[in-house]
């Protein structure tokens, strides 16, 4: 009888080890829609462009995305200047939403969320006071929003810089490059 314990104890213990080596590879089989619908998101219709351009343009394994900036679910766009009308907090549920777009975007071009390889570039332009210096926290709703969607793949090389405006006065302003599949 002890035999039998001892070897379903090293058993379980070898069980409990692989299954804690696959956890990550588990977590990763889930699909960017997947963790989508999970944190109680929609993907929406991705908007028409603004003016005379398009939302993407791939050249070989490289698209590139637009500009985007924030809007409410009405379509009015989330306004002001980070240190004078809007919070950080604000700014970076404002960036959020960009992120939100993006895929939106992303999604029409690919069709499938799971052709997106990697996140590579973001580059985000703060409308802000002077004074303001706290633009990564406001990107960091686009960055945390892109990592939770893609998990790993969604790492990127970022810039956050400030402007002294933006169109229609938009708080939040980010373009991107994805490789795809």
């Amino acid at each position: 009888m002890k035999l039998s314990t001892d070897k379903n104890f090293h058993i379980m213990k070898y069980l409990l080890f692989a299954l804690l080596l696959l956890f990550p590879i588990l977590i990763d089989a889930q699909t960017p829609e997947e963790r989508i619908a999970a944190m109680g998101l929609t993907i929406a219709d991705a908007p028409a462009p603004k003016a005379n351009y398009v939302n993407a343009v791939r050249t070989g394994n490289l698209m590139y995305l637009a500009g985007k900036g924030p809007s409410d679910p009405d379509g009015k766009w989330i306004t002001g200047k980070l240190g004078a009308d809007i919070s950080v907090d604000q700014g970076y549920e404002a960036a959020k939403i960009i992120a939100m777009t993006h895929i939106a975007v992303l999604k029409k071009e690919l069709g499938d969320l799971n052709r997106v390889k990697r996140i590579v570039k973001v580059n985000g332009m703060i409308n802000s006071t002077p004074e303001f210096t706290e633009h990564s926290k406001v990107m960091n709703g686009y960055s945390d929003m892109m990592v939770a969607i893609f998990g790993e793949k969604g790492k990127h090389a970022r810039s956050s810089v400030g402007m002294c405006s933006l169109p229609y006065n938009i708080a939040v302003e980010v373009e991107i490059v994805v490789e795809v599949e």
